[in-house]
């Protein structure tokens, strides 16, 4: 998580809620128990403004803990096997800012819309989460396999949430062009 709001090009994608983006490296959403939500195309910042909020409210004295989707269903799921998903649940679920990154980028085990369910009831208005995906949430349902637990854990996720919508243009693909004109 060394990702920083100082090395994001914000003027390659001018539309961007660049307020949003410093309100949210504040803080204040993490004290007031918000969330938020970050979509957008593959490439278009999702990442590292999560990564770069997240050490910006590490820099405040909040304590945060960042995982890719799929590491974080992972880790559940050993938990579940070594006896130890209470104490896990309970730790994710306290932690004042938990990031999940990169929802529905990979295939998840079928237990994930329950197990994101679970994580987000159990934070719902005690604890800040911030999600990102390239997927729209309309697709969640079928990408999860369970529409009724992704409606539920979204209905708690928008709630609070602060949505930013990241893009259009990628930066990969702009950097890509770049190599390729030198």
């Amino acid at each position: 998580m060394g990702k920083t709001l100082d090395t994001f090009d914000f003027d390659f994608n001018k539309k961007m809620n660049r307020a949003l983006v410093f309100e949210l490296a504040t803080g204040r959403f993490i004290t007031q128990r918000e969330d938020g939500l970050f979509l957008g195309r593959p490439g278009t910042g999702k990442s590292h403004l999560a990564q770069a909020i997240g050490v910006a409210v590490i820099q405040q004295g909040h304590r945060v803990l960042y995982r890719e989707a799929h590491v974080l269903l992972d880790e559940l799921a050993d938990a579940q096997l070594g006896g130890t998903r209470k104490a896990y649940l309970a730790h994710v679920t306290t932690i004042p800012l938990l990031i999940i990154d990169d929802l529905a980028m990979r295939k998840l085990p079928q237990t994930a819309a329950e197990d994101l369910l679970e994580i987000i009831m159990r934070r719902y208005e005690r604890a800040s989460t911030l999600l990102t995906s390239n997927r729209p949430v309309e697709d969640w349902g079928k990408l999860l396999g369970d529409t009724a637990a992704v409606a539920a854990f979204l209905d708690r996720l928008l709630h609070h949430a602060h949505v930013l919508t990241c893009g259009p243009r990628s930066w990969r693909t702009r950097l890509q062009g770049e190599r390729s004109d030198s």
